[in-house]
């Protein structure tokens, strides 16, 4: 049996890697602040077995105590791949910093950077020493590699999730049996992310020519085509060899 934990579950592209997850062979522990009722539908249907957080983790010192007390209730669960994928995450307002109170930017990296940071130090402690094999994926973006004006907050989070996947990925290879750590970018999605940047002014949005062309043009792909490049890319043996990678690295 794996098991698979995943956050951010209930729309876009969580929802669909949710749902190309579901299997009688993998335990979906899926986290997000509205369980979705169709995905439970599903599980039943597929004989899936599968459990529903309804938590926020901008809460996320709370979420990983919750977590990682879960985890060692289930030390015995006998898996043989326990994974993490963090993928909630929100875009905040667009325009530049000073135009955002404090509140708001504090959210935003809570969500981004701080939530994911935590839930992952949580899921390494609690499964250290399962004899599973063990991977944690960040869903990062090619916004974390490229400076994109308007974007402060969510380019620094996403900046940061690859550099802290850099580094705990140097400290997991110093143990005798190291989890695999993954900050990837999923390419560009057809979100409500995206429709929220359509919809932005282009006075505090440079790009935002830019992004209409993608919907216009047919560049955005579907939830879940980007769910199964995801799943395809965790699923590969080398997974964790980079631990900052893009989903059309070949």
């Amino acid at each position: 049996m794996e098991l698979l934990i995943l956050t951010g579950a209930s729309r876009g592209l969580g929802r669909a890697l949710a749902a190309q997850s579901l299997s009688p062979q993998r335990r979906v522990l899926a986290i997000s602040r509205h369980p979705d009722p169709g995905l439970e539908a599903d599980a039943l249907a597929a004989g899936a077995p599968v459990e529903q957080w309804a938590l926020d983790v901008a809460h996320d010192v709370g979420v990983a105590a919750r977590l990682e007390h879960w985890l060692h209730q289930h030390a015995g669960m006998g898996s043989t791949i326990a994974t993490l994928i963090n993928n909630a995450g929100i875009l905040g307002p667009v325009g530049p910093v000073e135009q955002s109170d404090s509140e708001t930017l504090a959210h935003v990296l809570r969500v981004n950077l701080e939530a994911p940071c935590v839930l992952t130090a949580a899921f390494l402690r609690a499964t250290a020493a399962w004899p599973a094999q063990r991977r944690v994926l960040l869903v990062s973006s090619g916004a974390g590699r490229r400076a994109i004006g308007g974007w402060a907050a969510y380019c620094a989070a996403k900046a940061g999730l690859d550099h802290f996947a850099r580094v705990t990925a140097l400290d997991e290879s110093r143990r005798s049996r190291p989890a695999r750590i993954v900050s990837l970018a999923p390419g560009v999605i057809d979100t409500d992310m995206q429709t929220a940047l359509r919809a932005a002014d282009p006075a505090g949005f440079p790009e935002h020519a830019n992004f209409h062309a993608l919907k216009a043009d047919g560049r955005l792909a579907s939830a879940e085509a980007a769910a199964r490049s995801v799943l395809a890319f965790l699923a590969r043996p080398d997974f964790g060899t980079h631990p900052v990678a893009d989903v059309r690295d070949t």
